[in-house]
């Protein structure tokens, strides 16, 4: 079976209910399932309140929005006060706060322009106010947000907090879930410690990701309505829109995607802006499915096949980081995953993925190896060394 035909097999993730977690009642072999050494590394939550819906739908609208924001304006129209890009960038922070396109670098050596991605600390999730102190030695973990106005885009911050919040309040009840786990089978395992990391961490760091439109040249269109990717992946091409990674945290929380097609439904800020703080842009018009079924997310599985996984536009999906895989003592795995851009769109649309990804993450002096005494601000200078 060649690589591209075991990647379109589908493979189901482990589902839970929100109701489940809640009462601590799920079986430990279903998280054995979810995270374990012969897992997929990822945990679908459905059941969530019912006003996920509409906040995924707005957050992931703005990313669309913010990507499409002005970049060679200078300074800020007196007029509308529309950001550019260049100032709500923050290179003093490896560009890890506020906006970052073309500043990663990928496994080729070239620079990461097929998505831009807008970082924000979630040190909020401990109280209205809240900021993390800032250190000169871990600037990727504690420099300021950088929001953009409210002029700029109205009601951004307020219901991407509202957002995260949520999504770290799932999180929690997983790390719950994981305490109990690694309590009845890890040996001196600090009680409740994932919840306490994952509940009081400042340094939670969430990513809106908006991966920009494939550029296909008229070469590949190969009749009058479709452009088509090739028929067998290879290495250069399949990872396209973001390769091959694992995350370093304990828990990423994860959207499902929103695809936008930006020729029909373009991202254009209304003018002029409202000055009603309540006020919020308009949700973008969803596809119901990308163009080309091939795009989305991909895990690199314990068997070494490549599996497909679909999140619920309902749901949430959590995965499992490397620190989980430290702190567990290797009970659960971190997980490889990268996503496709696929090729086959009909000509004339231009369509892009949203999506947001929360990357709950310890403080940085909490340890994540006690017998060793290395602290989650060690390992991560340990991560950034081994890539580079």
């Amino acid at each position: 079976m060649s690589e591209h035909n075991k990647a379109e097999n589908a493979i189901e993730a482990v589902t839970v209910s929100l109701h489940d977690l809640e009462q601590s009642s799920l079986p430990f072999n279903t998280l054995e399932n979810a995270f374990g050494p012969s897992s997929l590394g990822i945990l679908i939550v459905n059941g969530l309140p019912s006003r996920f819906n509409e906040l995924r739908h707005k957050v992931l609208s703005y990313a669309s929005y913010l990507a499409n924001l002005p970049s060679n304006e200078l300074g800020i129209s007196l007029l509308s006060c529309v950001y550019n890009h260049d100032e709500l960038t923050c290179p003093s922070s490896r560009y890890l706060s506020g906006w970052s396109h073309g500043k990663e670098a990928l496994k080729n050596g070239t620079y990461d322009t097929f998505k831009g991605s807008y970082y924000v600390n979630c040190s909020f999730y401990q109280g209205p106010g809240v900021v993390v102190t800032p250190s000169a030695d871990f600037p990727e973990f504690t420099a300021p947000n950088i929001w953009p106005a409210e002029s700029s885009l109205p009601g951004f911050q307020a219901i991407f907090e509202e957002l995260c919040n949520l999504i770290i309040d799932t999180a929690v009840l997983v790390a719950r879930a994981c305490d109990r786990y690694a309590s009845a089978h890890i040996m001196d395992y600090e009680q409740e410690y994932l919840e306490h990391v994952v509940k009081t961490s400042k340094v939670t760091k969430a990513r809106l990701l908006h991966y920009f439109p494939p550029e296909i040249s008229a070469t590949d269109i190969t009749d009058s309505t479709l452009q088509k990717s090739p028929s067998e992946p290879t290495s250069t091409n399949y990872d396209s829109w973001c390769a091959t990674h694992i995350d370093h945290g304990c828990l990423t929380g994860l959207t499902s995607a929103l695809y936008i097609d930006e020729a029909a439904h373009e991202p254009h800020i209304p003018q002029p802006v409202s000055s009603n703080p309540s006020s919020i842009l308009p949700a973008l018009p969803a596809l119901d499915a990308p163009p080309d079924p091939s795009t989305g997310l991909y895990i690199h599985a314990r068997d070494s096949t490549i599996a497909k996984i679909s999140i619920p536009s309902d749901c949430l999906a959590f995965q499992t980081g490397e620190a989980l895989q430290v702190i567990t003592r290797g009970r659960f795995r971190a997980v490889p995953h990268f996503v496709r851009a696929g090729g086959t769109a009909m000509v004339g649309q231009k369509v892009s993925r949203n999506t947001l990804a929360v990357f709950t993450q310890p403080g940085l002096e909490e340890l994540v190896d006690r017998e060793c005494g290395l602290t989650f601000g060690a390992f991560s200078r340990e991560v950034v060394s081994r890539f580079g």
